[in-house]
């Protein structure tokens, strides 16, 4: 399970045309090298086979206003994690982005206007409800599970339907 991610606050805050090479390079290695990493290490310990998950987020597909950086810095670990499980899937590990909806984070308190962002979140979702850490944990029980044996590489949204909405 990888569920890491940082961009420079300064980075973080301002739009994406004003983040410096420095901050975007760092939030890509944090954010998405850290998990080809990890999964470099964990592959040879997976003899028979396994599951690795990356937390995403909504805003790797549409743009979410004050995502900013983490747009593009999610959309790569979302590419990441389908290129794993290709490389991968012969030796039946699988790879899933798993896409909450907002959720009350340390690493969320950086993002301007959150409260907006959560507020939307609710008012928008088809089950009128924001999602909890419970959720994508139920989320990712399954998908490691038997039950999922065929599933692999794609981006699963836990979001209350969301991510359906135009």
């Amino acid at each position: 399970m990888h569920s890491i991610a940082f961009a420079p606050r300064e980075d973080l805050q301002g739009g994406l045309i004003d983040c410096s090479a420095g901050g975007f390079s760092r939030a890509m290695d944090v954010s998405v090298h850290s998990f080809i990493r990890m999964a470099k290490l964990a592959a040879p310990l997976m003899t028979d086979g396994g599951t690795m998950f990356a937390m995403s987020y909504h805003g790797a597909q549409k743009v979410v206003a004050n995502y900013n950086v983490m747009g593009p810095v999610k959309a790569a670990l979302e590419a990441a994690c389908r290129y794993l499980a290709y490389e991968l899937g012969e030796k039946r590990i699988r790879v899933h982005p798993i896409s909450p909806g907002p959720l009350k984070t340390r690493a969320a308190s950086g993002l301007k206007d959150f409260d907006l962002l959560l507020n939307e979140a609710a008012s928008r979702a088809p089950i009128g409800e924001l999602v909890d850490i419970d959720d994508v944990g139920f989320t990712c029980a399954y998908l490691a599970t038997p039950y999922a044996r065929r599933l692999t590489g794609q981006t699963t949204y836990v979001d209350g339907g969301v991510n359906i909405m135009g």
